[in-house]
């Protein structure tokens, strides 16, 4: 899939790649995020960030809950992204399977009663679409973007699935992640 430049050519793609998503079949997708769960787990084993910022799936996205609970059986501390602001970097809140939840007013689960944290180390970030550079495609808020441009820079894994790889050109405020993983990759 690929995308010219502009807005409305991002638009379209991020159509056609949500299409795609709601297309792939329940059972492989519980096969292919049990693979891409492993996958993470296997890298925090390796690595062991001091907190790892996690997502909640929306739209389709890999569902990693049950990597979560075996991160944090092994020990992992675990933070979920929050929406403070509409301009602002996400913010983090310290987060266990489990742990009360409610609906924020973007439609994402968040904990009921957060208590927040310094942004993590390392995150898993989800994408609607990646490319071969590793830049992600996201659905437009910036959210994302703007957490990662602070410095220290986090260690970063997108998550997504192979069918989301696309062609689109980035733009100057996008941030590159360190490593994409699906169901067909490998990460060190």
């Amino acid at each position: 899939m690929s995308a010219g430049n502009g807005d409305d050519a991002k638009r379209a793609l991020r159509t056609a790649l949500k299409a795609v998503r709601r297309e792939l079949g329940m059972e492989k997708r519980v096969q292919w995020d049990a693979y891409i769960g492993a996958q993470v787990v296997a890298w925090w084993r390796r690595r062991q960030p001091a907190v790892l910022g996690v997502y909640w799936p929306l739209f389709g996205e890999p569902d990693l809950q049950a990597a979560y609970a075996e991160l944090v059986h092994a020990g992992a501390k675990l933070a979920l992204p929050m929406v403070v602001a509409r301009d602002a970097p996400l913010a983090f809140a310290a987060w266990t399977p489990g742990d009360p939840m409610h609906t924020d007013d973007m439609g994402v689960a968040v904990p009921r009663d957060p208590h927040f944290v310094e942004r993590p180390p390392a995150m898993l970030v989800p994408c609607l679409g990646f490319n071969a550079e590793g830049y992600r495609l996201g659905y437009g808020g910036g959210f994302y973007d703007r957490t990662l441009e602070a410095h220290p820079r986090p260690a970063t894994l997108g998550i997504a699935y192979a069918s989301q790889e696309a062609v689109f050109s980035h733009a100057a405020h996008d941030v590159p992640l360190d490593v994409v993983v699906t169901e067909v990759s490998q990460v060190r």
